[in-house]
């Protein structure tokens, strides 16, 4: 990295915690799986004669928790063990939330309520899932809105995921995430309680430069919704993993189905940009993929994001219960700014075998242009209308992977002299001339012709 961009990364953040009112400020940037930069600013009491944070500085993540209880429910399913339209009471029988799926828990949408009937929960220690939820609970948790129906973030839903990975397992939940998920990617200063160096969870006084220490304690059930602590060299193997470096913990097709939108976030009078997959948010900003979670405890802020086709991403960790903006953002778009990566070379590495399917073919009187890219025949503009890449899927098929034609199958259908007749794609047929009286058009072409 050029020395100039770490100062002016530097400078960010050391304006950002000033700005804020943070004592203190760590944050990393990753590009291709490792920490290209890391920085961290104040100290852990918020003191100017305390101790300095570092990049291995422990602080709570909060809901950054939930993609890993994600990840543990998703290797699940791999395994065979459940489906995403189990009803949780199939693996969790006894709740008010039985009717909902695991996928709708996963991608709040399951219209559970979003925090715990009794005293706030994030500040005061936790029961178990019974006194939580099960049958013998006081007051049980249930659902605000028919499941299915909307976007309702809920911590209860996930706290709910955390006890189906522990009764599939035998074992709590974070002993499975432990081993599963932290040991195989080397994250060991990633626990559920403040170990080693760790900072202090404050409170800054709105109105002036005075501190309060917040509580920390094991929030019991719901614990899995917002509990693990982490640093900024642990937190960056989690970005690197959700950019794509996913070893042998998941695959990623599955880290792929997880990044798709499931519920929109939906303010009124704001442009949809926010949405869920299954334990991730994901961002749509000027037609960039951006996927991660936002974190909060008493005393502690954090942030993930990555660019989901370039694989760089940022962590941002404070001690501090309010008062960090968008400099996870701001961090990200400043080093890509300033380290922007170089364009792979272009190869020929095309199949001239398919060359008789590119150019022009109509759907109807609508006009479209054929073209291979690499492996795919590409139909259409990406991104535009109807237009798709397909991938080769046997001898004269492939599979659509794009917008409307995502799944659907394209056929190739020659003639008898091996000429392509036309293509059958989803029913639909596309032909080399606007109805072509030769390409077998469903309902026949009118034998007058154009005229």
């Amino acid at each position: 990295m050029d020395p100039a961009t770490a100062r002016h990364l530097h400078h960010v953040l050391a304006t950002e915690q000033r700005r804020g009112r943070l004592p203190s400020v760590a944050a990393g940037i990753v590009r291709d799986g490792d920490l290209a930069w890391s920085d961290a600013v104040g100290t852990l009491d918020g003191r100017a004669a305390g101790e300095a944070a570092d990049t291995d500085t422990q602080y709570r993540m909060g809901s950054i928790t939930k993609t890993f209880v994600a990840v543990a429910v998703m290797r699940l399913r791999d395994a065979g063990r459940l489906d995403l339209l189990d009803r949780f009471e199939d693996h969790v029988p006894g709740s008010a939330l039985g009717g909902a799926t695991i996928a709708q828990l996963l991608s709040h949408g399951a219209g559970v309520q979003a925090e715990t009937n009794g005293a706030w929960w994030e500040r005061t220690p936790g029961g178990d899932w019974d006194e939580l939820a099960g049958p013998g609970a006081g007051s049980p948790v249930e659902q605000r809105f028919r499941a299915g129906r909307r976007f309702h973030y809920t911590n209860v839903g996930f706290a709910a995921l955390g006890e189906l990975v522990a009764r599939a397992h035998g074992t709590d939940w974070f002993d499975v995430v432990r081993r599963d998920l932290l040991e195989p990617l080397g994250m060991s200063r990633t626990t559920t309680r403040p170990t080693g160096r760790a900072a202090h969870g404050l409170a800054v006084h709105p109105f002036a430069d005075v501190l309060l220490t917040e509580p920390e304690h094991d929030a019991g059930a719901m614990a899995p919704a917002g509990q693990l602590w982490t640093t900024v060299q642990d937190l960056s193997r989690w970005a690197a993993f959700a950019g794509g470096e996913t070893g042998d913990v998941l695959s990623g097709d599955t880290l792929a189905e997880m990044y798709e939108p499931h519920t929109v976030v939906d303010n009124p009078g704001q442009a949809w940009t926010t949405s869920h997959g299954l334990g991730w948010q994901v961002w749509n900003v000027d037609g960039t993929r951006y996927a991660g979670h936002g974190g909060s405890m008493p005393g502690f802020l954090a942030g993930l994001r990555v660019d989901v086709e370039s694989g760089d991403g940022v962590v941002v960790l404070a001690n501090s219960t309010s008062g960090m903006g968008q400099v996870a953002t701001d961090l990200l778009a400043a080093f890509v700014e300033r380290e922007p990566r170089t364009p792979e070379p272009w190869h020929a590495a095309g199949d001239p075998t398919a060359l008789d399917l590119v150019g022009t073919w109509h759907w109807g009187p609508s006009v479209s242009t054929a073209r291979l890219v690499g492996e795919h025949l590409v139909l259409g503009e990406p991104g535009q209308a109807r237009g798709s890449r397909f991938a080769p899927t046997g001898p004269d098929e492939w599979v659509g992977l794009d917008g409307y034609y995502t799944g659907e199958p394209l056929r190739v259908v020659r003639a008898t002299d091996g000429s392509p007749s036309h293509l059958d794609l989803a029913s639909f047929r596309f032909t080399r001339t606007a109805y072509d009286p030769a390409a077998d058009v469903p309902g026949g072409v009118d034998e007058g012709g154009w005229r």
